[in-house]
């Protein structure tokens, strides 16, 4: 086995949005891509972008829902590369239910699989490895894992509980050379994460029963407001690849002024009441949306 001679990142989630804008640029910037994904046949957008950008990419597949499937990745990249550099958790999928009422443990408990069981699996098993290189783990996180966003319990619930995950273990691996960073976009277009989530408005407010209203008047304002602080997949690759380069890179970094005000909200609010106040005007045509 011979060691790779650029350092390698493995990234999940990597067959469209951001994961597939973060192989690309990671090439780019003199990295060996190991692009995952779990359905090889998802790949061709990847490998088109690829081409067209002159990089070479590395495809595997990767499920981080099983512990044989990311064994088995790692241990292909070993042998092919001998090294991992680093890796980006960014796999993840979006909400298929309007509330807690309405729907059922598996789907929830399927939620958590992938956006925060899913995270620890892929890191746990590439931490020996970027304890050899004294690498780094970068996470794409969410605001909604900074404050939870109505009617997305479960998702909201994974990402906050990503962001306790990595808090606690960031101090403990830094003592062993590895830097561990979180990336905080908002809401990211050119992705199809959330057409992957298989719904539209009307089957939400058909699946909604006593809580149509609410969840109405909750679209209703995610419409006016125009999605703010909305990014491309491209312009959150960016900041990934700079966690990756950067030689300091804070443990969360929001990918825009909006987003790293909308943190600040939580941050500064110990009691809850100024995000309970923010939230609920999202869900009550009487209180203006702020």
């Amino acid at each position: 086995m011979t060691s790779t001679a650029e350092p390698t990142v493995l990234i999940t989630g990597a067959s469209s949005g951001i994961g597939l804008r973060t192989a690309i640029a990671a090439a780019q910037a003199g990295f060996l891509p190991i692009a995952t994904m779990r359905d090889l046949d998802r790949a061709g957008d990847l490998r088109k972008a690829a081409a067209d950008a002159g990089v070479t990419v590395d495809v595997r597949r990767l499920d981080v829902t099983d512990e044989d499937s990311i064994d088995a990745c790692l241990r292909g990249v070993a042998e092919t590369h001998g090294r991992l550099d680093a890796l980006v958790n960014n796999a993840g999928i979006a909400n298929t239910f309007p509330t807690i009422e309405m729907s059922d443990m598996a789907t929830y408990r399927a939620n958590l699989e992938v956006n925060f069981f899913g995270v620890v699996a892929v890191t746990r098993a590439a931490l020996p490895h970027l304890r050899a290189s004294r690498g780094r783990v970068v996470t794409v996180g969410s605001t909604r894992g900074i404050i939870a966003q109505p009617f997305n319990e479960a998702y909201s619930a994974a990402k906050f509980a990503v962001e306790g995950f990595l808090e606690s273990l960031a101090p403990v691996v830094s003592a062993m050379g590895v830097t561990v960073t979180i990336v905080e976009p908002g809401p990211v277009f050119e992705t199809s994460f959330a057409a992957n989530a298989g719904v539209t408005r009307d089957s939400l407010l058909a699946a909604a029963g006593p809580y149509a209203e609410v969840l109405r008047t909750y679209m209703d304002w995610v419409a006016r407001s125009g999605y703010p602080g909305a990014q491309t997949a491209t312009e959150v690759a960016e900041v990934v690849l700079r966690a990756l380069t950067d030689p300091r890179p804070p443990f969360r970094i929001p990918t825009s002024e909006w987003a790293r005000e909308y943190a600040a909200v939580k941050l500064t609010d110990p009691d809850g009441s100024a995000v309970q106040a923010m939230t609920r005007s999202w869900c009550t045509e009487e209180r203006p949306a702020p």
